[in-house]
């Protein structure tokens, strides 16, 4: 039986649009939104690098989070549970998922939810697909919404 849900959830069209599946549909249940810092990405933003400006994109990257969580519990009127992890996606949200995740202290989900952004054919195949990864490697049933 579906008791706790996880959505991965990064504020953007796809994550809303999961949101509102797992709202929907499990409503009534507990509901945690996940959201992963990628330290990949402070070398893109940071412009400095790493080293020099690693700490404060991490802060931004934190706040970011919160104010995510912030606004969705005002838009649903909800109680979510909220959790931020560091790593790459699709392991990290696996990892969750699964209750093995070092930087979130929950047992393990019921379900995942998470939203793609639905790319076929060479795009797909360039960029990847954390939710493909999610669904292959996820020890919880997971429902991608599109």
């Amino acid at each position: 039986m579906t008791k706790r849900i996880l959505v991965a959830y990064d504020g953007t069209p796809q994550a809303e649009a999961a949101l509102e599946f797992a709202v929907d549909e499990w409503g009534d249940h507990d509901i945690t939104l996940l959201y992963v810092i990628n330290p990949v990405e402070a070398g893109y933003s940071a412009g400095v690098g790493i080293p020099s400006g690693g700490e404060e994109w991490f802060e931004q990257a934190k706040s970011d989070a919160e104010e995510l969580f912030t606004e969705a519990n005002a838009e649903y009127e909800g109680g979510f549970e909220s959790a931020t992890a560091v790593g790459r996606p699709p392991q990290t949200i696996v990892e969750v998922a699964g209750g093995e995740s070092e930087d979130v202290d929950a047992p393990a989900f019921d379900h995942l939810v998470i939203g793609s952004h639905g790319r076929t054919g060479v795009s797909r195949m360039l960029l990847g697909s954390v939710a493909e990864k999610v669904v292959r490697e996820s020890p919880v049933p997971v429902t991608v919404v599109r």
